[in-house]
């Protein structure tokens, strides 16, 4: 049996604080085998530096998988893709790109793959790129990667609920989780499928609680009231909230999926 602790999307600063706030205790209650974050909103909202990979790297964050802000930091993507191999980005994004697709690892005894994906329903204009088939990418992976004993985690960060409970079902009884990302929202889905793999559509954020969807909300009402043109600054005042899931595994399938929630103050 494994435990595998899987943060949501970090917003920035104030989910770089929560997280080493929080972290230690959740370590102490539940005793992971491995912690896995989502990172493309590490510094300031939008992408990753080597300075904000290292503060989670110091907190023992195992895998950080991405999506589709993860290459706004040019040329700070490339170093960091250089500088941590346990960073991935979606494998169905152009070959081009820096960075894997995915990580294989081993910890006690057990062996991971973590995948990452991206979605295509509802990203036109989120990634300006070519957006191959998540879905083909997927039965790629699986067959040219996958080991018998493996345990394998698939982060798919996609906007549409549709296009995440399709991947899914698609996926159940091949991998052990399928843990939806992107949208800072959590779904109230979490549940493992009929075969054997735990799903939720979204884990939802780590970041500040008083924004929208992580931002200012002064910034986001003035791009809905047509007053001024977005910006894309975290909410840094303020209480935080955690979202994360945690799945125990029983050999490669997925025992049982338990959603945590925490409200701390900034």
């Amino acid at each position: 049996m494994a435990k595998i602790l899987f943060f949501g999307d970090i917003m920035g600063k104030p989910g770089r604080k929560a997280l080493a706030q929080v972290l230690p205790s959740l370590r102490e209650e539940h005793q992971p085998d491995i912690v896995i974050a989502n990172v493309e909103n590490l510094a300031h909202g939008k992408g990753v530096t080597a300075g904000t990979l290292q503060q989670l790297a110091d907190l023992g964050v195992d895998v950080f998988s991405s999506g589709n802000h993860v290459f706004d930091k040019v040329p700070q993507a490339a170093e960091c893709f250089e500088k941590f191999p346990n960073l991935i980005r979606p494998a169905n994004y152009e070959n081009s790109l820096p960075g894997p697709g995915y990580f294989r690892f081993s910890k006690g005894g057990q062996n991971y793959l973590v995948i990452n994906l991206g979605g295509r329903v509802f990203f036109e204009g989120q990634y300006h790129g070519e957006i191959a088939n998540p879905f083909t990418v997927l039965d790629g992976l699986l067959s040219e990667q996958g080991q018998k004993g493996d345990i394998i985690i698939v982060d798919f960060h996609a906007e549409a609920t549709s296009e995440k409970s399709a991947m899914g079902w698609h996926a159940d009884g091949r991998i052990a989780a399928m843990l939806g990302t992107h949208t800072h929202t959590p779904t109230a889905d979490a549940r493992i499928l009929p075969q054997g793999t735990a799903y939720i559509t979204d884990v939802g954020m780590t970041g500040p609680l008083n924004s929208v969807i992580g931002v200012k909300t002064e910034n986001a009402l003035n791009m809905f009231l047509e007053k001024d043109k977005f910006r894309m600054e975290p909410e840094e005042e303020g209480p935080a909230v955690i979202n994360a899931v945690l799945i125990e595994t029983e050999g490669s399938r997925a025992k049982s999926i338990t959603k945590i929630y925490l409200e701390i103050d900034g």
